[in-house]
């Protein structure tokens, strides 16, 4: 669908007004329209920012993502981006292929498919969006890059989107091209083109999720390339595009933008850019990476999501005040309606939007932030001064015989340390089309027709706890809900739930590391596979896993302790790594990277035989045994003091863990 280019008017302020002068706004349709809104949104990946929500029970589960989907409830989201698994590190962790392989096709993995159902249930309008953070190796075919085989890639992106369609009845609108990294205009055509092929023509392509440039100027360059794509999106753009994006005439959108600690700051950061990536760069969409912080927190950008979700093992969550910054646009619009020319900024700072569903309905977002008050994690914010002062909005066109206006504020009020936020005043009655309203710093108003606003709850979760000090699995599950075991995060490679039925007696039920070739990613990949798991502070602990090895004679299975790093950080992880061999021998390390060596010797372990490791870390001193016996004993480790527990393998090759268990002190 073509979009016409409209101008958003500005409206010039006198420098000298002072705060006690009412300074007027005229809000009006006369003169025709602005862009259409495409709706706030959340993203899910880039990766496995919600690996822990799934392990939630229920009621604590549907509660949250009420919180996140649930029109006129919480933040109501218009939008669902998921990351489209490439079984690689993302961020904060792997999510896994729908193609570990070539010849091997699996729609069930992972949590995404669900996620969707599970939005598309509370709203079923909602936009769903797919991305690619990473991509199987085979993609490749063995290089560290998906564009020298585009069809083979267009094919496998493809695959997911039809996949969505068969088994989960999921129609994914709009799809991305590679998160963050270089296009390929190649390949940007040769997507469109197998979509249509495939009966997707009503997939639009958004790209390049990046930059605005350079893709801007080769749309503008390339008639073929811009027929191809519909949206242009940028990620966190400062709400500042570019001419060039402009003079294009597409859809412009924040594809990725927000990023902050979801604290009051954070929340001011979300207020200030959802209303001025429209007033300042004339985006209609924008999507907070990420969702919901349902990862361990201590991994990279802890907590930067729009609530928090991280401890599935006691059920406590957070509603933290993001969400209610959303819903002061989210619950009183909707994608398909229109921003008016007439938004902008206002005489003592901040800014204003409106927007209209075209049959008499209007929505008008105010936000006051300050700058220290509104700092997001990138780019950096320069300097700008917002203090109190009165504003006096003029209803004009179709609006200026609405009466009454109903009125929804949040109030941050950081002197006092007291927020309010969304909360319900009286109705505003509107004399001649006109109100006035005294705006002090850092405050979100929204004024509206809609009258179906709700700030929604639920009884107070269960307090937050530590995770278990005592845990144990066994992977005895017949029908895993998920392909993965609960809290486990993988950090590099993909362990998921395996039926061995080569072995019918105590280790038929697994976990499986299933990776054999490094995947296609712009992340720091480890060159072994872990999943790590637990309490990051636990010191003095044992560790306890049944390892199989299956790659003869080179193969190689760890279990770890005290592991202080994952993420993008994965490589330089620290921690005690117990290892053992299918050549016969065992090391241990204090890294992943198997570079520092605290014992070493032989172990008589070979492949296809079960070895149950144990590893005890007590102060500065670790052991381990092997099937029971000591095999080791008395290293010393200085550093790391405290981290995770976790398993894993030597490199990328197939490898099966059972009887998982740890007790902390």
């Amino acid at each position: 669908m073509e979009r016409a280019v409209f101008a958003v008017t500005l409206l010039f302020v006198p420098p000298f007004l002072g705060a006690c002068s009412a300074r007027s706004y005229v809000l009006d349709d006369g003169a025709g329209l602005g862009r259409v809104f495409d709706g706030i949104g959340g993203l899910s990946g880039g990766g496995a920012t919600s690996r822990l929500l799934v392990n939630y029970e229920e009621p604590y589960r549907s509660q949250i993502l009420d919180y996140l989907f649930k029109p006129n409830f919480g933040a109501s989201l218009h939008i669902l981006k998921v990351e489209i698994g490439g079984d690689a590190q993302t961020t904060d962790g792997t999510e896994p292929s729908h193609m570990h392989y070539e010849n091997d096709e699996n729609y069930f993995r992972g949590y995404e498919w669900w996620l969707m159902k599970e939005a598309k249930k509370r709203n079923p309008n909602i936009t769903l969006i797919g991305l690619p953070w990473a991509f199987p190796g085979w993609v490749g075919h063995g290089k560290n890059w998906p564009y020298d085989f585009p069809d083979t890639t267009a094919a496998y992106v493809v695959n997911w989107i039809l996949g969505a369609k068969q088994y989960h009845d999921l129609d994914i609108q709009y799809v991305g091209i590679w998160n963050e990294r270089n296009y390929d205009s190649k390949y940007i055509k040769l997507l469109r083109y197998t979509l249509d092929k495939s009966g997707l023509e009503r997939v639009r392509i958004v790209a390049s999720d990046n930059l605005w440039e350079p893709i801007a100027l080769s749309l503008r360059l390339d008639p073929e390339l811009s027929a191809a794509v519909d949206v242009i999106g940028a990620h966190y753009p400062g709400t500042t595009t570019v001419l060039d994006a402009l003079e294009t005439q597409k859809t412009l959108w924040s594809s990725e933008d927000y990023s902050t600690f979801n604290d009051e700051v954070g929340a001011g950061c979300w207020a200030r850019i959802l209303n001025q990536n429209y007033v300042n760069g004339y985006m209609t969409a924008t999507i907070s990476w990420n969702l919901v912080a349902s990862y361990y927190e201590e991994l990279p950008f802890g907590r930067d999501g729009l609530m928090t979700a991280e401890e599935p093992w006691s059920g406590n969550y957070v509603v933290d005040s993001p969400i209610w910054i959303t819903a002061h646009t989210t619950q009183f619009t909707q994608p398909g309606w229109t921003y008016l020319r007439t938004v902008g900024h206002l005489a003592q700072g901040g800014s204003y939007v409106a927007l209209t569903d075209g049959k008499g309905n209007l929505t008008i977002v105010i936000e006051t932030m300050t700058h220290d008050h509104s700092v997001c994690i990138r780019p950096p914010l320069l300097p700008f001064n917002v203090t109190s002062q009165n504003a006096t909005f003029q209803l004009k066109g179709s609006f200026v015989s609405i009466q009454e206006l109903q009125v929804w504020r949040s109030q941050f009020n950081f002197k006092t340390k007291k927020p309010s936020f969304f909360e319900r005043l009286t109705p505003l009655k509107l004399l001649d089309g006109s109100f006035t309203l005294n705006l002090e710093e850092d405050e979100v108003y929204t004024l509206t027709t809609i009258t179906t606003g709700q700030k929604g709850s639920y009884p107070d979760p269960p307090p937050s706890a530590r995770f278990p000090k005592a845990y144990k699995d066994d992977f005895n599950v017949r029908n895993p809900p998920f392909s993965e075991a609960p809290d486990f995060a993988d950090q590099t490679g993909v362990f998921e739930y395996y039926i061995n039925l080569t072995d019918p007696g105590p280790h038929t039920f697994t976990l499986r590391q299933v990776l054999t070739e490094r995947p296609i990613t712009w992340a720091t990949d480890a060159d072994q596979t872990i999943s790590v798991i637990g309490d990051y502070q636990w010191q003095n602990l044992t560790v306890t896993c049944d390892v199989f090895m299956e790659r003869v004679k080179t193969g190689g299975v760890f279990i770890a302790a005290r592991v202080d790093k994952g993420g993008q950080s994965i490589r330089s992880a620290k921690g005690v790594f117990f290892w053992v061999f299918a050549d016969g021998t065992y090391k241990v390390t204090n890294d992943l990277a198997g570079q520092t060596v605290l014992a070493e010797g032989k172990s008589g372990t070979r492949a296809y035989g079960w070895h149950t490791l144990s590893l005890t870390v007590t102060g500065q001193v670790a052991s381990g045994l092997l099937n029971g016996y000591p095999l080791w004993k008395n290293a010393v480790v200085l550093n790391p003091t405290n981290g995770w527990a976790a398993i894993g393998t030597h490199s990328f090759e197939l490898a099966q863990f059972d009887n998982f268990a740890v007790v902390a002190e």
